[in-house]
């Protein structure tokens, strides 16, 4: 096992990233613990703050502050520990990103591939649970829109926010149970996902991208000992060493300046954690639509934005390798990356659906954008309104063809070479590009490619028979999906194109100097060449 080889790309340190911040936010989250209080008993404050002594406020707020001020070091583990949290979850969604656009999520990774959004949810539930625990004014209205999200349940949001909350909110409860989930159950669950993530990582051996030598059968790269051991450890000190300086330089949540909770009022422009903003946006964005039952209110503009969206995007994102398999009917195992133009829908799906993380992201702060560029906030939440449906469409088909054109250009690379830059001149006059075979490291990660599978349609008369609207359907998505990528040239075209270059080549071999032009391609020296001077 200490041997085992794992493959060497900058981009499998996305993953490494996340675990490192974890274990960040382990050992500054120990050191916090020794000195915070999660209580909601009302003490007056005494501390070194002078703005805030003698001001009522819970045990959970004044302890923070001591923190921040009183205790060696609190204010520096404080926001490291804050800047850990947002890089972990950062790094768990570009992570994600990567696995999905590559296609790392394929048989047999796909339980991985749902643990992964599983942390990712967890990570979120933590970072709320833990920002609201300061109790200052902040926090509290975050709590808030907690407990109206929850209580936009139908039929038993009441109840929930009551069992939550022990009571009214605020009540006197939610900060104890919050640190406990904090601090214990919901750290437990990530520590024992990610545990199950790394061993099905090691289980089915990590995936690798196409190169000579690389096949599904094996993996090409370093053992763990001693030489991911080591690259690992400095990787470790290096997250570290970022997260301290991050701590020490950048200020992040300081809780003195909004004050201790207080229900009767609320902080101006008050925003939360970036990963929160989807909902934010979501929830300032929606139309107000309600309904009445029975003599209950049922709240559509909280509860659709703030409980059902959400879910919903993120399970579009966890069930699409189970669609694309489908679609397909691909069973076999995949242990060799696609690079993203190859999987042009895959791509484009991805892409639009960042842009609507993004548009939501924008929405939560149109209060902001109002004032700071000076515009109308109405405008500005009408326009999100639209755009969060015509955007993404526009950003999907983009993209798409995006992907096509480079898929062209790898073809034209495979079949006519790379251009050199060097202009020929025929004897009857016309110019045209020196253009050289690429070379076959190149060559195979090109080719190193299935072709995409079209399905066809079943017949008409077949309609009727079992299964033939699935595989109607399976054929017209595999249609939309597959059908205008381009594929790889075959053997045939290849070889055709090989004789005409070896052809190109004779004709250029009569010429008074070399013809070949590739010292000036920009891949060679050329300082002592004849033709420089």
């Amino acid at each position: 096992m200490i041997r085992k080889v794992f493959p060497d790309h900058w981009t499998f340190m996305l993953g490494e990233i996340a675990l490192w911040s974890f274990v960040v936010l382990l050992l500054t989250g120990v050191f916090l613990t020794l000195w915070f209080v999660p209580s909601m008993t009302e003490v007056q404050y005494q501390g070194s703050y002078d703005q805030l002594r003698g001001v009522e406020m819970s045990q959970a707020y004044a302890s923070t502050l001591d923190i921040s001020f009183d205790v060696r070091g609190g204010l520096l583990l404080r926001q490291m520990h804050h800047w850990a949290a947002m890089i972990f979850i950062a790094a768990m969604l570009v992570h994600m990103m990567r696995v999905f656009v590559t296609g790392a999520f394929r048989k047999p990774r796909e339980v991985n591939w749902l643990i992964g959004g599983v942390l990712i949810l967890l990570g979120v539930v933590e970072g709320f649970a833990g920002y609201s625990l300061p109790d200052d004014l902040l926090s509290g209205t975050g709590l808030r829109i907690a407990d109206g999200l929850v209580k936009s349940t139908p039929v038993v949001g009441t109840w929930m926010s009551f069992f939550m909350f022990d009571g009214e909110f605020p009540g006197e409860a939610i900060i104890p149970r919050l640190y406990m989930v904090h601090i214990l159950l919901v750290p437990a669950l990530i520590l024992g996902l990610i545990a199950a993530h790394m061993l099905l990582v090691v289980y089915h051996k990590h995936t690798q991208w196409a190169g000579p030598g690389r096949t599904e059968e094996n993996v090409v790269g370093y053992p763990m000992m001693p030489v991911y051991a080591a690259k690992a450890g400095g990787f470790f000190f290096i997250v570290f060493g970022v997260t301290a300086l991050m701590g020490g330089l950048l200020s992040i949540n300081p809780v003195w300046k909004y004050g201790p909770y207080d229900p009767s009022k609320v902080t101006a422009g008050s925003q939360p954690d970036w990963y929160m903003g989807i909902a934010e946006g979501l929830l300032r964005i929606m139309p107000n639509i309600e309904s009445h039952f029975w003599g209950t209110t049922w709240s559509w503009n909280v509860f659709l934005p703030g409980e059902v969206a959400p879910m919903v995007l993120l399970g579009i994102m966890m069930m699409w390798p189970f669609l694309e398999a489908w679609v397909t009917g691909d069973k076999k195992e995949h242990h060799i990356l696609d690079r993203p133009r190859n999987a042009p829908t895959r791509t484009a799906f991805l892409a639009a659906m960042m842009s609507i993380y993004g548009l939501l992201w924008a929405a939560g702060g149109n209060d902001l954008l109002a004032t700071q560029l000076s515009m109308d906030m109405e405008w500005i939440t009408r326009f999100m309104r639209v755009a969060v449906f015509v955007v993404p469409v526009l950003v999907f088909m983009i993209t798409k063809r995006w992907c096509i054109a480079l898929q062209r250009h790898d073809s034209e690379k495979l079949l006519h070479g790379y251009e050199t830059g060097i202009i020929m001149r025929s004897p009857e006059g016309g110019y045209s590009e020196r253009h050289l075979p690429i070379s076959n490291e190149s060559a195979y990660a090109l080719t190193a490619r299935p072709r995409d599978p079209i399905l066809e349609a079943p017949a008409e008369g077949a309609v009727k028979e079992k299964g033939a609207r699935a595989a109607t359907i399976r054929a017209k998505l595999s249609t939309a999906m597959f059908a205008d990528n381009i594929q790889k040239p075959t053997a045939e075209e290849l070889e055709e194109a090989h004789h005409h270059a070896e052809h190109e080549h004779a004709l250029e071999a009569g010429l008074d100097h070399a013809a070949d032009g590739h010292q000036y391609d920009g891949h060679h020296d050329v300082a002592g060449d004849e033709l420089r001077h």
